[in-house]
């Protein structure tokens, strides 16, 4: 009896490990200056702490990736491409990023998921380790069952009713008025301290 208690304990261990391993996101196990760098900044740009990525040829504009898009690259795109082979992505078969302008036919983007005015990225992506969504995406879509609802940001006309209706709010680990320290993660924006007056 105490032998099987022992293998089912050790077959539950095997089957729970790659779900354990998936519960937490890629970046996760990363502290700040494994992206960013302030005395040892890459290309004389203050936040990379990584070469960005000149190699990768954006399909839309036929130039290498700039920005914050060469940073996610030059981690994010295999080695031939410039990167460093960590969960690379497919730039023909991803989302497109990296533009300057968006085809208000195509898509209606707001403000808030553009950088510089660009769509980087960091427009569906929030790569901060406090970002508990799916993929780092800025809206939850309940561990990627929802994903419709995540879409329907930019492409209501594309959606069904009910998700292009299902406004939901974006996380900004930019935004520090977010955090509330009694628990952690407000869903509203908490107001900045007061300046004190000088007497």
């Amino acid at each position: 009896m105490k032998s099987r208690l022992v293998i089912l304990f050790a077959a539950t261990i095997v089957i729970a490990l790659p779900v354990i391993a998936f519960a937490t996101g890629g970046h996760d196990g990363l502290t700040c200056n494994g992206c960013h760098a302030l005395h040892t900044a890459k290309d004389n740009n203050l936040i990379f702490a990584v070469e960005a990525n000149k190699k990768d040829i954006n399909s839309k504009t036929k130039q290498p990736y700039g920005g914050i898009s060469a940073l996610c690259l030059g981690c994010h795109q295999a080695p031939e491409k410039g990167g460093q082979g960590i969960a690379p992505i497919n730039g023909h078969m991803s989302h497109p990023f990296g533009m300057s302008s968006i085809n208000p036919k195509i898509a209606r983007v707001s403000g808030e998921l553009l950088r510089d005015g660009r769509f980087e990225c960091v427009g569906c992506h929030d790569p901060h380790p406090s970002n508990p969504n799916y993929k780092y995406l800025k809206i939850d879509t309940d561990k990627g069952a929802k994903m419709e609802v995540f879409c329907a940001e930019c492409h209501p006309m594309k959606a069904d009713a009910k998700s292009a209706a299902a406004k939901k709010p974006l996380f900004n680990s930019m935004d520090e008025r977010m955090y509330n320290a009694s628990d952690n993660a407000a869903t509203t924006p908490v107001a900045p301290p007061a300046a004190k007056k000088k007497p």
